[in-house]
């Protein structure tokens, strides 16, 4: 059975990737122009909708069970 990351882990995650968006690393989805100045070209956002579509390339490890 695999555990559902807390909503503190899943902000740690998207606040991981909106920084690496934010220090030039490319959106792994693709993003029209429209769709960037709609969103106001944020990072945050940006990774929360990587994190929505399941493409971060980060992972959560639980310690124990």
């Amino acid at each position: 059975m695999s555990r559902k990351p807390s909503r503190f882990a899943i902000a740690r995650l998207i606040s991981a990737r909106a920084l690496m968006i934010a220090m030039g690393a490319p959106p792994l989805i693709k993003l029209s122009k429209e769709d960037l100045e709609r969103i106001n070209y944020s990072p945050i956002k940006i990774a929360m909708m990587e994190y929505e579509k399941g493409v971060l390339p980060l992972v959560v490890r639980f310690k124990g069970t």
